[in-house]
């Protein structure tokens, strides 16, 4: 059974992976209509991993005999800037959602809750790899440069690869 603290928080969680599948998604409508499809295409995968990521969390409440609660997610901003800009933000979020899957993690261990750390380790090692991928667009972006149109449409090409 998930105590009521682990599944306040999970709830919680399900709202951030929501928003998250959100920013990413209006991230890519934004890159899209400034001609970046493979900036664009990177970020609808983020959106569906994002997604799925909610409904992990929805899922594991639902298993544990746990109440799900869907609440409210803002809407999210629509204009970004440059590239580079979009991608710190990326940077930037997904640094704090490690921060809140951290602390689902100290919780589960103050609440003795076995079957989240276990649950939630795979979220952690998730994390590390989505902020990586984040830093390492970021740096080519800064390696880049914001005027290098041949360097911004390589990169576009490359992340219009990335796999679903």
């Amino acid at each position: 059974m998930l105590s009521k603290k682990m599944q306040e928080l999970m709830n919680n969680q399900i709202q951030a992976e929501f928003y998250s599948a959100q920013l990413y998604l209006a991230m890519s409508v934004y890159s899209e209509s400034e001609n970046f499809k493979g900036f664009a295409h990177w970020l609808k995968v983020q959106y569906q991993e994002e997604t799925s990521h909610g409904m992990k969390f929805l899922e594991h409440i639902v298993e544990r005999g746990g109440e799900v609660e869907l609440k409210s997610i803002d809407a999210p901003p629509v204009k970004f800037g440059s590239m580079l800009k979009l991608f710190e933000e990326v940077l930037a979020h997904e640094k704090k959602v490690t921060a809140m899957i951290n602390n689902l993690y100290e919780a589960a261990l103050k609440e003795k809750d076995y079957a989240s750390q276990i649950f939630l380790q795979w979220f952690i090692s998730e994390q590390v790899e989505e902020e990586a991928n984040a830093a390492e667009i970021v740096a080519q972006l800064k390696m880049i440069g914001e005027k290098s149109v041949g360097g911004l449409f390589q990169l576009d090409h490359a992340l219009g690869h990335r796999k679903g």
